[in-house]
């Protein structure tokens, strides 16, 4: 039940990405931006466990959309650090709201202490999973799968 609930909730979030231009793995490297701030090329490689020509492959994509922004690093000039743009944190922005507007529908069959339950529940899950190697990355190269 969990992998046929899975499939319809990411179905309908990419849906709901397409409006916005966007695949899972932009949302992915967005929302690490934004959490993390400003961060080096290679630090994102690491970030997001997937290769460095992946990792300028995405890059390219949200810097082509006005999303992110390429520094010069002041600390050695041979490196670029990556950071959000205005616009970037103003998508993002309408993407979260999106999405919480999507999980407010596909749950609304639940009352709000059932939709509690079922975010601790989860929550719980999640967390009791920490040492089970995490395959998110596969998110950012396969958008297929996630």
């Amino acid at each position: 039940m969990l992998d046929l609930l899975t499939r319809r909730v990411r179905n309908a979030a990419e849906v709901e990405l397409e409006a916005f231009g966007l695949r899972p793995r932009h949302i992915v490297g967005l929302t690490l931006l934004r959490d993390y701030g400003e961060r080096s090329q290679a630090d994102l490689t690491e970030y997001l466990g997937i290769d460095a020509t992946n990792v300028v492959a995405l890059l390219n994509e949200l810097e082509a959309a006005g999303l992110v922004e390429r520094r010069r690093s002041p600390q050695d000039r041979r490196r670029h650090t990556v950071v959000v743009t205005p616009a970037g944190h103003k998508r993002l922005a309408g993407v979260e709201t999106a999405l919480a507007g999507l999980e407010h529908r596909l749950f609304a069959g639940l009352d709000a202490e059932e939709q509690t339950a079922l975010h601790g529940l989860l929550q719980r899950a999640l967390a009791v999973t920490a040492g089970v190697p995490d395959t998110a990355s596969s998110c950012v190269t396969d958008d297929r799968t996630c």
